[in-house]
């Protein structure tokens, strides 16, 4: 990856951090240990690759996310402001009545795709939007962010099957596999693994990526459009809290929203690591 652009979507995903701390701490919940997980990603996305226009959010050929992580919705917002959806304020009210943002993305919110938050149901609203993309020739991508946790429901390996048996090339899965849910490790909770093989196994074409490396998730994404005839699950490693040093791999920081000491700690560390990139 050009080092130049490179070094901006680092600069990009540290704003998208600091959104994420801004709005979990000024509703006092949320959840930032995920969507700080996939804050690199998103960026990716959002500011990279898809085709998505802020001006117009209804495009019919934009290209489509689906959040099926809904809980992370923190992240897909700070992500969504930073691109102009919506105005940055808006974070500052996160599950405040009557704000815009709420607890999980709602459809009617600027640049969301899909109402989530039911674990597994991403996924299938996703392979639905890929169909039609197929039926209708369209040229959009669907994307779809799962987390490794949400692998423990079935309707994501029912949607699975769907995805492989009707050839959906247009579909890219994204499997946040952070290690981490509610309640600790994946594995003593009812192990997802191994996640590589059974995503395999139903028909998909697999890779994995380090997702907080640009260059590994570029590399990830090129090789993903080169598939023809098959869905790709994209399982990226991820830290969860990462870039904020007390959430780092703490399970605890799942769906806890910071004090304000913690925040203040949290704003310093990110502030500082976006000066540095700006240096």
């Amino acid at each position: 990856m050009d080092a130049e652009i490179k070094k901006q979507l680092e600069i990009t995903a540290c704003k998208i951090r600091m959104g994420i701390i801004e709005g979990v701490f000024n509703a006092k919940s949320g959840h930032p240990g995920g969507s700080l997980a996939i804050a690199d990603l998103l960026t990716y996305l959002y500011f990279n690759k898809m085709n998505v226009y802020p001006e117009n959010p209804d495009y019919e050929d934009r290209d489509r996310l689906v959040l099926s992580k809904g809980h992370c919705a923190p992240g897909l917002y700070s992500a969504l402001a930073e691109r102009g959806f919506f105005p940055k304020e808006e974070l500052k009210k996160l599950r405040h009545i009557g704000a815009l943002l709420q607890g999980h993305p709602c459809i009617h919110i600027p640049g969301v795709d899909m109402s989530t938050g039911s674990l597994g149901q991403g996924i299938s609203a996703a392979c639905g939007m890929a169909l039609s993309g197929k039926i209708s020739s369209k040229p959009y991508h669907v994307y779809a962010i799962l987390g490794d946790g949400e692998l423990e429901e079935g309707q994501v390996w029912e949607a699975s099957m769907f995805a492989a048996h009707n050839k959906l090339d247009n579909l890219t899965a994204i499997i946040d596999n952070n290690n981490l849910q509610i309640d600790g490790c994946i594995s003593d909770v009812c192990s997802p693994y191994p996640i590589v093989d059974k995503f395999a196994a139903f028909g998909w074409h697999v890779i994995t990526m380090d997702a907080h490396d640009f260059d590994s998730i570029e590399k990830a994404f090129h090789e993903a459009e080169k598939i023809a005839e098959q869905p790709v699950a994209i399982v990226q490693k991820s830290v969860k809290g990462k870039g904020v040093s007390y959430m780092e791999n703490k399970a605890e920081w799942h769906g806890s929203a910071p004090n304000k000491e913690q925040y203040d700690i949290a704003m310093a560390e990110l502030s500082a690591a976006l000066k540095s990139l700006q240096d």
